[in-house]
């Protein structure tokens, strides 16, 4: 496997922990206890994940955020205290992909990762808010439920099809730069609209 599959790898690891950390970390050592996933050489050290004690925590941390996430303006305090969480765990993900005998790479992957996680992380809490504003819970259980399905396929995807990684990973940033704009600018409409004139 080429450095471009590993860095797409790991790219989309990142970008898919931005929307789902726990659930990115659980269903990659569950497949990987049962074989599912067979593990390359180079990726050796994710087979940390596999441990019961991380697929337990992991599961815990999955099954909470499954439940806050459906709940409106709970996600979006579950979202600000992953803030910190989310892109840890992704640079941390994307540092146990990469050849642990290239200091440099491992370099670039831990900063890219951090930083993919953070704008998926940014993109999905900004529209989450935006989705909140709306009065019916409809949406959001939706948009949820389309999050948790997307992560599971995609991340399936990457790790199945690692030449095709590096493309997932550029929509799945391109999604995430798409969400951030968009948020960026129903805010920006919601504080510039004037309020109805009061009538005398």
């Amino acid at each position: 496997m080429d450095i471009v599959a590993i860095l797409g790898i790991a790219g989309s690891v990142s970008l898919l922990a931005g929307w789902r950390l726990y659930l990115s970390v659980f269903a990659t050592g569950l497949a990987m206890h049962f074989g599912a996933l067979p593990v390359p050489e180079h990726l050796a050290a994710l087979e940390l994940l596999a441990n019961p004690w991380v697929m337990g925590i992991a599961a815990s941390g999955a099954l909470a955020e499954f439940f806050a996430d459906k709940v409106m303006w709970l996600d979006s305090v579950w979202d600000a205290v992953h803030t910190l969480v989310r892109p840890v765990g992704g640079a941390l993900l994307a540092l146990a992909i990469v050849d642990p005998a290239d200091p440099a790479t491992q370099a670039i992957a831990f900063l890219l990762g951090g930083g993919a996680t953070l704008a998926a992380h940014a993109g999905k809490a900004g529209a989450r808010a935006v989705v909140n504003t709306s009065p019916e819970p409809v949406s959001n259980i939706a948009l949820s439920t389309a999050e948790d399905v997307a992560t599971g396929v995609l991340l399936w995807a990457a790790y199945e099809y690692p030449y095709a990684a590096a493309g997932i990973a550029a929509v799945l940033l391109a999604l995430a730069v798409a969400l951030l704009l968009m948020a960026r600018r129903l805010v920006k409409r919601f504080f510039t609209s004037k309020p109805p004139p009061v009538p005398s």
